[in-house]
């Protein structure tokens, strides 16, 4: 995924439909001459709906599209006919995108999963025709219902990134080559800081044909929730993450207080943050001997934990199996828990081994 090509922001300017005029006729036919209303209901005007479509990874296609227009219904006819209804539109966005009101910023709805859609704006409905105002005192009623108006909005899409594992770290931390060692995604890297400037995606292949999603994100500097460094605009892809993955690199001179900087700086954009599942990897730990690991590991938070290099493949295979453990850790714990009580005695059975 190029660099121009990522686009995780839109503004869009939404309006629906509008409904379809009421029809006024009258039946007029041979040996007919003075026939009753009979005209029909206007259209209903289209709806503009937000769609989920997986084979999207990006709102680049919506770039270049920022207005989205419904049609409108169709007036009534004779004979009672109905109009058409108006045509729907839909949003193709990625999996995981948000829709804000861009007045107000307030939330509008998010769309998760493939093909699930939200209606955005409805439609007008139809106006009635003269057809539904005939009385007994006015059996000739020359007037019908205008269709209703159309709605219209501006809306703001943001694009969450949906992963299962979330690399959060300094600028040059290792997070682009753990991305490029463990998957075939192909980052860039070098050795200055900020190099990744757009968020990457990973599939990480594990025992038995599993895999896992992995996200590597533009590093974090002290006040990015403050809007420092890139600040918000990827702080917000952490948050679908299931996992995060904190990397260090084995240098740092003080590796608890760049954990708890790190943990601040999430907590102080989202403190929903503090409940996801956590694991520590200290990188380009090729580069200290086994006296300065030994040291470091006075340092570490009370969280899984393990030493890696991507260069060397050292603890790769290890952070693997944490990895998984930790996706995986209800279920783990589940069939832990199935496996005691199977291994329990029955209480039955112990009464009858002490009666015999």
């Amino acid at each position: 995924m190029s660099e121009s090509n990522f686009v995780d922001y839109v503004k869009i300017y939404c309006r629906s439909g509008k409904g379809g005029q009421g029809s006024s006729h009258f039946r007029r036919e041979k040996y007919i001459p003075r026939g009753g209303p009979d005209g029909g209901d206007g259209g209903r005007g289209g709806h503009v709906y937000l769609r989920a479509n997986r084979n999207f990874w990006t709102l680049l296609h919506l770039k270049y599209e920022r207005h989205v227009f419904a049609t409108s219904g169709e007036g009534g006819s004779a004979k009672r006919s109905t109009g058409k209804d108006g045509e729907d539109r839909f949003i193709e966005v990625p999996c995981g995108t948000v829709a804000y009101d861009a007045l107000t910023g307030e939330y509008i709805c998010d769309v998760t999963e493939d093909g699930q859609s939200v209606r955005l704006l409805k439609g007008g409905k139809g106006g009635r025709g003269n057809v539904h105002f005939k009385t007994s005192t006015n059996q000739a009623p020359r007037y019908a219902q205008p269709g209703e108006p159309c709605l219209e909005q501006t809306v703001v899409l943001q694009l969450k990134l949906l992963a299962d594992v979330g690399l959060v770290g300094f600028p040059n931390a290792g997070k682009s080559t753990l991305l490029s060692v463990v998957s075939a995604a192909k980052p860039k890297i070098a050795d200055y800081p900020f190099t990744t400037l757009e968020p990457n995606l990973g599939i990480v292949q594990y025992r038995d044909n599993r895999s896992f999603v992995m996200a590597d994100i533009p590093g974090i500097i002290e006040g990015a929730s403050d809007g420092k460094g890139l600040g918000l605009r990827f702080l917000r892809h952490i948050e679908r993450n299931s996992l995060l993955l904190f990397m260090i690199p084995a240098d740092t001179a003080d590796i608890r207080q760049a954990y708890d900087i790190l943990d601040r700086e999430l907590l102080r954009y989202n403190p929903d943050l503090a409940s996801k599942n956590r694991v520590l990897a200290i990188t380009k730990s090729d580069l200290a001997d086994e006296e300065q690991l030994q040291t470091l590991e006075q340092e570490w938070p009370d969280i899984p934990r393990v030493f890696i290099s991507a260069v060397t493949q050292q603890g790769i295979p290890e952070l693997k199996d944490i990895l998984w453990q930790e996706l995986n850790r209800e279920t783990f714990q589940d069939t832990a828990q199935i496996v005691h009580r199977d291994m329990e005695p029955d209480s039955h059975e112990e009464e009858l081994k002490i009666e015999n």
